[in-house]
């Protein structure tokens, strides 16, 4: 395994469009790091310059404390799975697994005990016979991983590899892969829109917009401390409520932010009245999409169990230490502040 870092990376495409216009970031070694955000904010692009398969306008990358900013992408220590299985048709599991090791010319012996040892890994040994038609869409997938896995890489790079699969088997590829990242002990770094996937798999998330990084941070820092308002509404599900206007004003902010399960609810006091508009049950948890005049329209997380209909009036209060401050530039303001202000109304 090794660490990645990148310092001062710029990238500009021929049409004078810069997609990444400075970024720095390090990437310990071992570590889980997804790279979050949607689409067209630039994650793609620097997994790609990581890889070797984009060329770095300005700046430099070292992975393993080797300066890899000029090298082929052959030789970067790096293993990529991308959002195409990029598969064989007419070759077998196995000779597709060991298809870079023949080209590599390693003996029969040493292919052999690497297929045997990534099939182990991956739940194939019963597929190594046959061809990919013969396999479903996560088989295909951890093909596709199994002979990134045979070159023993430094760090395995992954482009998105869930997305063509269904929410089923989205859900068992994510806990084999946290799985397979326990097992290897290697740096993985992962590509995704998807925050859920994120929230889940990673042990270090990089949340981009609009090629610059937003915050970096473990899955719950992220969740329960947002530096700016981008991250606030784009980690979690359902979002976070974010709330203009005289409401934010009277914390001293510009806009508020409460997450849906952080609202205690009342059908006889609280202070914020609604009345509900819709009402989506999921099993453990139903959640009540609401408005009010005072805060607009909001999203509150109950229990499944929950007994109301569309049209009832509901009591909101929002839980003081769960509040989000945020200034007019979208960043958070400090929690000294918002205690003082707290204590102000009387709320703490």
């Amino acid at each position: 395994m090794a660490e990645v870092t990148l310092v001062d990376i710029e990238k500009t495409f021929r049409d004078n469009t810069t997609v990444i216009p400075n970024l720095n970031l390090h990437i310990e070694e071992g570590s889980f790091t997804v790279l979050v955000g949607p689409s067209g904010c630039g994650k793609s692009t620097l997994l790609r310059m990581i890889a070797g398969l984009e060329t770095v306008t300005r700046g430099s990358i070292t992975i393993g404390g080797r300066d890899v900013t000029d090298v082929e992408a052959s030789q970067r220590d790096i293993a990529m799975v991308f959002q195409s299985y990029a598969l064989f048709p007419h070759m077998t599991v196995a000779r597709n697994i060991d298809f870079g090791m023949r080209l590599a010319k390693l003996p029969a012996d040493q292919r052999q005990a690497k297929v045997a040892e990534a099939a182990r890994l991956l739940h194939l040994e019963e597929l190594l016979d046959r061809k990919p038609a013969e396999l479903s869409g996560g088989q295909r997938q951890r093909v596709a991983i199994g002979r990134a896995i045979v070159r023993n890489p430094g760090v395995f790079l992954f482009d998105e590899p869930l997305s063509n699969l269904d929410a089923a088997l989205r859900t068992k590829m994510r806990v084999e892969l946290a799985e397979l990242h326990q097992r290897l002990d290697t740096t993985m770094i992962y590509v995704t829109h998807d925050q859920i996937e994120a929230m889940t798999l990673a042990d270090c998330i990089v949340v981009m917009n609009a090629g610059r990084i937003e915050q970096v941070g473990s899955p719950m820092t992220l969740y329960q401390r947002p530096e700016t308002l981008f991250v606030a509404g784009f980690i979690g599900s359902p979002k976070m409520n974010l709330i203009d206007g005289l409401i934010a004003e009277a914390y001293g902010a510009t806009t508020l932010g409460i997450r849906p399960e952080h609202i205690d609810v009342s059908r006889e006091h609280g202070d914020w009245r609604v009345t509900v508009r819709v009402i989506e049950k999921l099993g453990a948890d139903s959640f009540a999409y609401v408005d009010s005049e005072q805060a607009g329209a909001m999203t509150v997380r109950l229990p499944g169990d929950a007994e109301m209909a569309t049209g009832d009036t509901l009591y909101l209060t929002p839980r003081p230490d769960q509040l989000h401050p945020f200034d007019a530039d979208g960043r958070r303001l400090p929690d000294e502040a918002i205690r003082r202000r707290l204590a102000s109304l009387s709320l703490v």
